[in-house]
């Protein structure tokens, strides 16, 4: 299964279009525009599954800064900056890392 088998093409390509420049990336309204913010908890845990690289069951920061990648190769890596306010926003119980509860708290706050 791949990104595009849940969430839109054209959605996904508005979402990496609004965050092209450094330090542009707002993690909830990439999640508005590509459609992810409407998806059922069971499409979030399958997103999350898809875009934890290594199969950890959590996606940690060196994962993070290739977040946009997942949904596209040639889209950019995530800046320093950006990387950690998004793992600060999801990271509730201080780990370091975003498990797949973390990642759906977020995407439907």
């Amino acid at each position: 299964m791949s990104l595009t088998d849940i969430l839109s093409p054209s959605d996904i390509a508005a979402a990496l279009r609004d965050c092209q420049a450094p330090d542009s990336f707002s993690p909830k309204k990439f999640f508005q525009i590509s459609g992810m913010s409407k998806k059922t908890s069971s499409q979030l845990k399958e997103i999350f599954r898809i875009l934890d690289n290594d199969q950890s069951g959590f996606i940690e920061e060196d994962e993070l800064k290739y977040f946009l990648q997942r949904f596209e190769c040639g889209a950019r890596v995530l800046t320093a900056s950006e990387t950690k306010t998004f793992l600060a926003a999801a990271d509730h119980d201080g780990d370091g890392k975003i498990g797949a509860e973390e990642f759906q708290e977020m995407v439907q706050a």
